[in-house]
């Protein structure tokens, strides 16, 4: 009976030893990223949990761009995003926090190219991120194209769970905004 707090106290070391190695990892990555595309981080390809998607929404880019990067006023159009709360004006190495799903979030710009391109990087408790978004006008069309990387812990342990969602979350995440920007357009 003597050993179990003795072993219990070998696995929480270990856990934090591992959520100290994954996120020293994380960090080393957003810190030197490979030159890949214009994005200042690119998703890592690497990660345990990767997805994109894309859709077309009948609306001008300017109008999307704004939309999207009105980080405070997501939870009015992302059901899942209850709080957004950001530190400074939209621009690379801006700060913001933010809670979608009961899960919070500490998060920053780190690509802002008006009507082009808009990144960040997120970390939650076992888990890191990488979110890219790219525009492309086309008339009064704007396609929006998005990928993004998870890893960490969680993501690695439950890579199959984390991949469903966030394979849904993307699609979920395009669809609002094409809703959120087209009733913004007609009106």
């Amino acid at each position: 009976m003597k050993k179990i707090p003795g072993i219990i106290l070998m696995l929480i070391l270990i856990i934090i030893s591992y959520l100290y190695y994954e996120r020293h990892n994380f960090n080393n990555y957003i810190n030197h990223p490979p030159q890949k595309g214009n994005m200042n981080i690119p998703i890592n390809e690497k990660a345990p949990v990767k997805s994109a998607g894309s859709i077309e929404i009948d609306a001008p880019v300017d109008s999307v761009w704004e939309i999207l990067t009105n980080i405070g006023n997501w939870p009015s159009w992302q059901k899942d995003v209850s709080k957004s709360v950001v530190h400074g004006e939209i621009k690379q190495g801006t700060k913001f926090d933010w809670k979608a799903g009961g899960i919070s979030f500490k998060s920053e710009i780190h690509t802002s190219v008006p009507e082009s391109m808009f990144g960040w990087t997120g970390i939650t408790l076992g888990a890191s991120a990488i979110h890219n978004w790219f525009f492309e006008s086309k008339g009064n069309v704007t396609v929006v194209r998005v990928e993004e990387s998870l890893q960490g812990i969680l993501p690695r342990l439950f890579s199959r769970y984390f991949g469903k969602n966030l394979d849904s979350g993307i699609v979920k995440n395009l669809k609002e905004l094409k809703t959120a920007a087209e009733k913004q357009y007609i009106l």
